[in-house]
């Protein structure tokens, strides 16, 4: 356990979600900052196709959460959190990657099944089995998928870029996919049964945005993506 690690779990181990947050909100909040990890504006359209809730459904969702001071509407309606809403956001988003790495690395699940799980349990999780679960794990900096853990020490630091801007001939190393592609079931399951995961190296054997496919090819296995998966997929340039 790094003395990093230390200091940065210390930092959140007095924090637990609101008591009058409803499960239904930590879920809003914690995707809108899923969302915000891809860089782009987080928008009501993003939110229903990620959580898979009714547009209508959502929208009073967004006004629930800004009445109540987790969420900022800005121009062009960009969601944003409050610093209040964040802090809710963080601790969801703890719980459920520290749940992710406990039900793979230790019961053995596959990703689609942990992420399904550890959805479940995170909102049942108090602050002291999450402590002890984080310690548990030796302190753990990312997730199974390579998103980091809010309150640990930070990842190695690396340039990434979503796997659909590669260019052909490039190798690149898998830096996370995305809560966006953990969303996706299919997407998941697709990239668990081709072993794309964190620290692989993908050779871009063809790039062809007239199909909207990207190819690419990892230790004798090839595998094509539609580039609007591939963008949610983070890789980065191995030094040389």
């Amino acid at each position: 356990m790094t003395k990093l690690g230390v200091v940065k779990s210390s930092a959140l181990k007095s924090r637990a979600a609101p008591k009058d947050t409803t499960a239904s909100v930590q879920d809003y909040l914690a995707a809108i900052y899923d969302l915000q990890s891809s860089g782009k504006p987080v928008i009501g359209a993003r939110l229903v196709k990620h959580m898979g809730i009714s547009a209508p459904a959502v929208t009073e969702a967004i006004h629930r959460v800004s009445r109540a001071g987790y969420v900022r509407v800005g121009r062009g309606k960009e969601l944003t959190l409050t610093p209040k809403g964040r802090q809710v956001a963080e601790v969801m988003a703890r719980r459920h990657r520290l749940l992710e790495r406990w039900l793979t690395d230790t019961l053995g699940l596959n990703w689609t099944d942990a992420h399904e799980e550890a959805h479940r349990l995170e909102h049942a999780l108090s602050p002291r089995v999450e402590n002890r679960l984080a310690e548990l794990l030796g302190m753990p900096s990312t997730c199974p998928h390579g998103n980091p853990i809010p309150g640990m020490a930070k990842p190695t630091r690396v340039e990434p870029f979503p796997l659909a801007q590669a260019r052909e001939g490039a190798t690149v190393v898998v830096e996370r996919i995305t809560e966006e592609a953990e969303a996706d079931k299919k997407l998941l399951e697709h990239l668990w049964k081709n072993d794309v995961r964190p620290g692989r190296r993908l050779k871009i054997t063809e790039v062809a945005p007239w199909a909207g496919t990207i190819t690419a090819a990892s230790d004798g296995q090839t595998i094509t993506l539609g580039l609007p998966a591939a963008a949610k997929i983070w890789v980065y340039l191995p030094k040389p």
